[in-house]
């Protein structure tokens, strides 16, 4: 595998609804980001996954655009996004886009004219189909509840919409929709970003007639036609988001030799606390055996054929510390325990604004509370299927993504810094003490620990080119793993749990040489070792 900047690169993914207001209307903007270009870079990442900022009526947060080349005017102007791209390059910090080609808003002038009539030149942009015995076309559902046909009563057809009714699906099959998509991406190419992340783009190959919607036949060689039309021409960074992949289908992604992506997000871990079957609001406890089953064989078997990326948070799921972690007593030891353990595996990992302060979920008691569109639909939906109210919350506290979006923690006074308005949502209250300036204060913070991770990574080819190896001689609650490179080990450990947990793996021996740790500690003495609650370490054997 050829080295690419993006295997040594950390990559921080702000929400820019959430980040930092700069003109006090309580919604986050371009120019609050580049205010906090000097945090980001003391943190010492490598480049920014901008959430959706292109045009955009809103009705999923930016992920449903109605212009893929203007900038929202909540978030400010193109100007301001030249800005960003400039001052962020001059701290050597690329931006990475998060473009979204599944769907189109309702909106975008493609869809507006598509819905004109049945011979507008657009029509075939989207996927528009006959009614089947007076009813929907087929049983395809929407991730977002319900069918995933909407009725258009001017043309008496129905379109496809995987998500919201107001995010049409784009019809792949035309050569047309596929050019512009590449014009598109070329146009920001030209302005100089560091890449895509490339939103449910596993469903760009879907066959809605034979109700196939991810991993499609051609989505692949739809990949490599963007590869070759776009970003295959730069040295940029792409992960595609692909909620269905298995190690084989990653590969099939990210193998250098295929010219598709430089890697893709799998998910496969963030579902072991559902119900077998079940969709992700029928919760189940953890088991740590799983977890680590699934992340080794995510690290073992992509081999030099694929990479990784390593993520716990991201704006789809509820933060990481108060999912499996504890927020409570164990807050700083818990969210040290989560990146010692996901920063020193092979792959590039990912942080998501606020984790690296230890931000934690918000539980609401009303539905009047929430924002999230997700979580509002499931509600409504299971409450007519006679679910009680109480546990529909108390799904949505576990699981909604309101609980990644409240905004950005920097400082303890109104509105924990992040706007001088009223914020669009809720700030949680914890940010009189859990905040960035307490971080900053702090050399024993959560922020710190992931400022030397960061550093650890960047000056040490063990962690990313090192083989891995799941130490499985431990009891359930500990996740154990080696690292090995050019003679060199690294023993990484982590407590998973509040108990104190001991082993002795005597072959170990002992080392004076610890590279990391979220407790005090000099030495590790493998002959018989005591862990604490949440405690992780790496050492050098």
């Amino acid at each position: 595998m050829k080295t690419k900047w993006w295997q040594t690169a950390v990559i921080y993914q702000v929400y820019p609804r959430s980040f930092q207001d700069s003109d006090g209307d309580g919604v986050g903007d371009l120019k609050g980001i580049i205010e906090r270009l000097g945090y980001l870079e003391h943190l010492g990442i490598t480049a920014i996954w901008l959430s959706p900022v292109y045009q955009s009526p809103n009705d999923d947060n930016g992920y449903d655009i109605s212009d893929y080349q203007a900038i929202m005017t909540e978030f400010g102007t193109m100007d301001d996004m030249d800005e960003l791209i400039k001052q962020a390059k001059e701290r050597n910090i690329k931006i990475i886009m998060d473009i979204v080609v599944n769907h189109t808003s309702d909106e975008h002038k493609w869809f507006i004219e598509s819905s004109k009539s049945k011979d507008n030149p657009y029509r075939d942009y989207y996927i528009w189909r006959d009614p089947v015995n007076g009813g929907v076309p087929n049983s395809l559902g929407s991730i977002f509840s319900g069918s995933a046909w909407q009725y258009d009563e001017a043309s008496g057809q129905y379109f496809l919409h995987l998500f919201s009714k107001r995010q049409p699906d784009l019809n792949w099959e035309n050569e047309n929709v596929r050019q512009e998509v590449w014009d598109m991406m070329n146009f920001w190419l030209d302005k100089g970003v560091g890449g895509f992340r490339l939103d449910v783009i596993d469903l760009v190959g879907k066959i809605p007639d034979e109700e196939i919607t991810g991993n499609g036949p051609k989505l692949h060689e739809y990949l490599q036609d963007m590869n070759r039309e776009t970003f295959g021409k730069h040295d940029v960074l792409t992960v595609g988001e692909t909620w269905g992949a298995t190690p084989e289908i990653a590969k099939l992604y990210s193998d250098p030799n295929r010219n598709e992506l430089s890697m893709v997000f799998q998910f496969e871990h963030v579902s072991l606390d559902q119900q077998e079957g079940k969709d992700k609001w029928d919760l189940k406890p953890l088991q740590v055996s799983e977890l680590k089953n699934i992340l080794s064989k995510w690290q073992t078997e992509l081999g030099n054929e694929g990479w990784n990326s390593l993520f716990w948070n991201n704006h789809d799921l509820p933060r990481i510390v108060s999912r499996w972690g504890n927020d409570s007593t164990y807050h700083s030891e818990s969210a040290k325990m989560f990146a010692i353990l996901l920063h020193l595996m092979k792959g590039t990992p990912y942080i998501y604004q606020g984790e690296e302060i230890g931000m934690t979920n918000y539980p609401v008691s009303d539905i009047s509370e929430i924002n999230d569109i997700e979580s509002v639909n499931m509600y409504h939906e299971r409450l007519a299927n006679g679910y009680s109210k109480e546990d529909i919350l108390a799904s949505i506290n576990v699981k909604g993504r309101d609980n990644a979006r409240t905004p950005m923690q920097w400082d303890d006074t109104e509105n924990a810094g992040f706007t001088t308005g009223t914020p669009w949502l809720h700030v949680n209250p914890n940010s009189s003490e859990i905040n960035v300036a307490a971080n900053l204060d702090n050399p024993n913070s959560i922020f710190f620990c992931y400022q030397q991770l960061i550093q650890l990574r960047k000056e040490n080819p063990i962690v990313v080119w090192g083989d891995f190896e799941l130490v499985t001689e431990v009891p359930e609650q500990v996740f154990m793993y080696l690292r090995r490179y050019e003679g060199q080990t690294w023993v990484v450990v982590a407590n998973f749990g509040e108990e104190k947990v001991s082993l002795e793996l005597p072959s170990l021996g002992q080392s004076d040489d610890v590279i990391i740790s979220n407790y005090e500690r000099s030495s590790v003495n493998f002959n018989q070792l005591a862990l604490k609650p949440y405690e992780a370490f790496a050492v050098k054997v």
